[in-house]
């Protein structure tokens, strides 16, 4: 029974992560790492489709890393300010819902720029 849920939580957090790739303020990576954690314990089959899968580049990088890149924080930082901006000028008409949107996009830049672990980017050994 226990295996299910894990089972559940990871695809539930797969399907999050897939939203938030494009709704504004909606973290991907964090929801993707549950994921990972949960098919781990629950599935070697979903854990190894989540890795392969387009989303799993995200998890392979942080868990070979354990963090960021200087340029991947900037990305993701960038992508934050400007797809929260885009939708508090043009697509919210809610003031209290535009200042929560704010907060939000704020939070996820503050995490990523002080939360998040910056690395330096290493080397890949070359193919011989």
């Amino acid at each position: 029974m226990i295996r299910y849920a894990y089972i559940a939580l990871g695809l539930l957090c797969v399907g999050l992560a897939a939203v938030g790739v494009v709704v504004p303020g909606l973290p991907t990576t964090p929801f993707l790492l549950v994921a990972s954690w949960a098919f781990y314990r629950s599935s070697p089959r979903l854990q190894a489709w989540l890795l392969a899968s387009r989303l799993g580049g995200r998890i392979r990088n942080f868990e070979r890393d354990k963090g960021m890149s200087r340029k991947a924080k900037a990305s993701a930082i960038g992508c934050m300010a400007v797809m929260c901006s885009i939708s508090i000028i043009f697509f919210i008409p809610s003031t209290l819902i535009k200042v929560v949107v704010g907060m939000a996009g704020m939070v996820g830049c503050l995490t990523v720029a002080f939360v998040v672990r910056t690395v330096e980017h290493k080397a890949e050994p070359a193919d011989e």
